[in-house]
Order: structure tokens, then sequence, then C-alpha cells
């Protein structure tokens, strides 16, 4: 959006250095022309802004390629081998969906718990099955990625990457953590957004009623709405999570009884 003249020349600079992978690299301006970007860097110019999961799923139907690594602008990854790593481990097991490596911040090395794809986040360097994803900074098979129709663009934001990750699940796929390759992420606030109670809200309500099997749908969002009762007293938060109950969540395709059973197996449960 070119609201990063300092950050996305770096994160520009660290893909296009690394080895062991052939690339091809597109950047999406969301309701603008891109500027800073490289020569040789494909670009796509939206005449307004359409949201991040829409964003990026534009820039995938623009390349070509057997994997695809979604990269946020303000990001870095520290080596020249972080591609080659992630490819290798999803070449090294067909049953992969998706890779996901271990987001720290630059200046302190914390990788924050939201950025964790599972439910226990007290230890970062712990490898493993996962099922959900951090979307900024992810690799996942393009075939996958196609079977699962990319992200729900309607989202604009927040929780699309769930429901991305959801949808392999469903096909028989899996995802693993990779806390042994680290990428470079500014651990910034998802509430500096002043959409975020709403969107945030709105999202959830919008995923389980897309993907979950009926008598699951009232469990997932009793935990929610008791999470957010818990966590927050905030008027507002609470008038967003009521208005995301009404319409608006697309088209519903719940996944199976045994997609359920698998997730619990791997530790996450579809209700929290």
């Amino acid at each position: 959006m070119n609201d990063r003249p300092g950050e996305l020349p770096r994160a520009m600079e660290s893909p296009l250095a690394q080895e062991g992978v052939e690339l091809v690299v597109v950047v999406v301006g969301n309701g603008c022309v891109s500027a800073q970007v490289p020569a040789g860097v494909k670009t796509v110019a939206l005449a307004e802004n359409v949201g991040i999961p829409e964003g990026r799923d534009i820039g995938a139907r623009g390349v070509e390629g057997e994997l695809l690594f979604f990269f946020d602008d303000d990001a870095v990854l520290p080596g020249a081998d972080v591609l080659v790593r992630l490819a290798g481990a999803l070449l090294r097991e067909p049953g992969l969906a998706y890779v996901q490596p271990r987001i720290a911040d630059p200046g302190t090395g914390i990788t924050v718990r939201r950025r964790l794809p599972r439910l226990r986040a007290g230890d970062p360097e712990r490898p493993g099955v996962v099922t959900v994803m951090a979307e900024g900074v992810v690799m996942i098979r393009r075939d996958a990625f196609d079977a699962a129709g990319g992200r729900p663009g309607h989202f604009f934001l927040f929780h699309e990457g769930v429901d991305l990750t959801w949808r392999p699940w469903d096909r028989g796929g899996t995802g693993r953590y990779l806390p042994d390759v680290v990428v470079h992420h500014p651990a910034t606030e998802p509430a500096r957004h002043d959409r975020f109670h709403r969107l945030n809200a709105r999202n959830r309500v919008w995923l389980a009623r897309r993907n979950l099997p009926a008598p699951l749908v009232p469990l997932n969002l009793t935990a929610f709405v008791l999470l957010t009762l818990w966590r927050s007293r905030d008027r507002a938060a609470l008038r967003a999570t009521a208005a995301g109950f009404r319409g608006g969540h697309g088209r519903r395709a719940p996944m199976s009884r045994h997609t359920v059973i698998r997730l619990t197996r791997a530790g996450r449960p579809p209700i929290v």
C-alpha cells in the first residue's frame, strides 16, 4: 500500500537473494501502484483496497509454480536458504499441504503467541503437525491452494488463514511447523487496525458457519463468546460479535466428521 517505504526495500531484497530455488515474484499494490519495486519483479495494481486475503490471492493467480510463498511487506528472510528449506520439507513429505516457519521479531527474537500455529504455545521452538497458519509468512502447495479455492476474499482481514488450512485438512492434507527455519517480522499488534474488533468477531462467526458441521457451529461460537467475555468488557467488541452472527459468510462447505477427528487428534479441535 506504499505505506512502508523503509520496510519494503528490505523485504524485497531477501527473497530475491534466496539460493537453490527458482522464483517468480509478484508484488500486489492494494489500492495503489506499487513503488520501490526492483526490476524483474511483476506487479499488480488494484484500483481499490480489496483486503489482505483477496490481495494475496490475486497475486497467487498472477504466477505459476509448484509452491506458493506468501510474504508480508515488512518481513525479512534472514538467510539465503529459507525458501529452499521450506520447499524441501514439502517435497520430501507428499502429505504436507503447507509449512510454517517460526516468525520472530527482528529486535527481540521473540515469537509472539498469536504467530504460533498451535494452542499450546509455551515453547516456540517445538516442531510438529499444526492445523492453522500465520498466513502472512507461509509456504503452501499450489495444488492444495487451488483445491481449497484460495482464501475467502470477502473476509477482508483476520481468520482467512484458518479457513485456508481447514480445507486442505478436509482433503487429507496436513501442516507442519518448522521452528528451525526463522523469518523476521515485527511483533505488531492486530488491534492497531481500526476495524479490529468488528472484523475479528465477524470473521470468527463466518469461519464457523462456512466450515463446521452443523452440530459444532453453536459449540464453536459459544466458546468464542465466552472467551470474548473473559478477555474484554469492551462494549464495541461485544456489539461487533453480535453483528457477526448475521449472514455474509459465503458458500457453506462443512468439513467431514473424519476431519474433525483428525484436527482433534492433531491438538486443535475445531471448537476453539
